[in-house]
Order: C-alpha cells, then structure tokens, then sequence
C-alpha cells in the first residue's frame, strides 16, 4: 500500500512540475496612457485581459506631480491574486496650471500573465474631467513592457 502511494504522490509531483516547465507565465509591466487637449483633474479606466489569462500584482502612480502616488483600486481583490480585471482611478485638487494634458503615464500596472499573446490585454477609459468636473473628450493608450517568465 505504502508503494502505491509513493507511486501516486510522485505521478503527482511529476505531472505539476511538467505543467509548470510548459507554464507560459510571465511577469510584465503596462504603462498606462492618458491624451487630451485640456488640463485633467479625474479619471477611470479599466484593464482587463480578453481570456482572463492576466493578475493584477501591482499598482503605481504617474509621471505628473498630480498623479505621483498609486491611484484608487481594488487593494485587497490584488492582495489575494483575485484581479483578472481592474477599475483604477484617481483625481487631482491641484492648480489648474498642474494638471497634465497632452499625452501623460497616468498609472503603471504590474500583471502575471498566462499567455505570450500581448493582445489580450483591453483598456476603457470610462471618464476623464477637468477641474470644474466636466467631462473632457480624452483617449487611453497602454504600453506593454515585457517582463521575465516564471
């Protein structure tokens, strides 16, 4: 009996270790690109992969002063390895004369993917406002930096 199970926990061992070397897991960065004419004070967007082959692992802020610390998101859903999709968003009380326009990094996302396919990866922009609240007519862009495999 004992030999059955040996025989059984090693198939095991060996079946996962096989699945893992074959794993297409990989470590990536995307940076996240907000476009407009005018001074941005808020905005939302979501990210999410297509066959839901992606995990959230981390969040960081932008490149204007406005945006510098990591924006609003789910923390704990990331903490627990639970985002395939996330809904970021952040907002600016800075002076008008602070706030980015033209095309800024709003945010960068750490990802664990599961696919060589860089195409799977969708953002939305869902809202973006100027500093008196009103919507501003803007367009999202992402950059997808390669990381290593797992």
């Amino acid at each position: 009996m004992r030999a059955i199970l040996n025989f059984v926990i090693c198939a095991c061992l060996c079946f996962a270790s096989s699945a893992l070397a074959e794993s297409d897991l990989r470590f990536a960065s995307v940076d996240i690109y907000l476009e407009t004419s005018e001074p941005v004070a808020a905005w939302q967007f979501e990210l999410s992969g297509k066959y839901g082959k992606m995990k959230v692992v981390g969040v960081e802020g932008g490149e204007s002063a406005a945006y510098q610390r990591a924006p609003y998101y789910d923390r704990e859903a990331v903490r627990l390895g639970e985002a395939d999709r996330i809904v970021v968003a952040d907002y600016s009380l800075a002076d008008i004369d602070e706030l980015p326009s033209g095309r800024t990094r709003i945010t960068t996302i750490h990802l664990m993917l599961d696919s060589e396919d860089d195409e799977d990866i969708e953002s939305t922009l869902i809202t973006a406002t100027t500093y008196d609240g009103r919507v501003i007519d803007a367009s999202i862009s992402l950059v997808l930096r390669t990381g290593s495999a797992l």
